[in-house]
């Protein structure tokens, strides 16, 4: 099902639940977080519930944030091979897992 009709939104108002699409098509997961640096007004990513848990997917793999859907430029696999999120105490903020995320692409790990 294409999202190619339905009308881009902002992830500021993107809401819980809202399906979330690999770059094949296929639901991987529902929104669960959506994560910013509040301060600057950046988007930094959304929580992802899967069967698998709750993974962190970083804003440059978000494709498109729709009413109806979120498209990912990454696959199911990749999806599931991302590490589980945490917001346990003594976790890393939202801030700081999409840094780690980043620096880990930046210097191939």
């Amino acid at each position: 099902m294409s999202d190619e009709n339905d009308i881009a939104i902002s992830y500021d108002v993107l809401r819980r639940g809202t399906p979330v699409i690999d770059r094949d098509g296929i639901e991987v997961g529902t929104v669960q977080e959506v994560l910013d640096n509040a301060r600057e007004h950046i988007f930094d990513g959304i929580v992802v519930a899967t069967r698998g848990g709750r993974r962190f997917v970083d804003a440059p793999e978000v494709a498109r944030i729709t009413e109806r859907r979120v498209t990912l430029t990454i696959d199911a696999a990749a999806v599931a091979a991302l590490p589980e999120h945490s917001t346990s105490p003594g976790a890393a903020g939202a801030v700081g897992s999409g840094m780690r995320s980043r620096l880990s692409r930046l210097l191939g790990r």
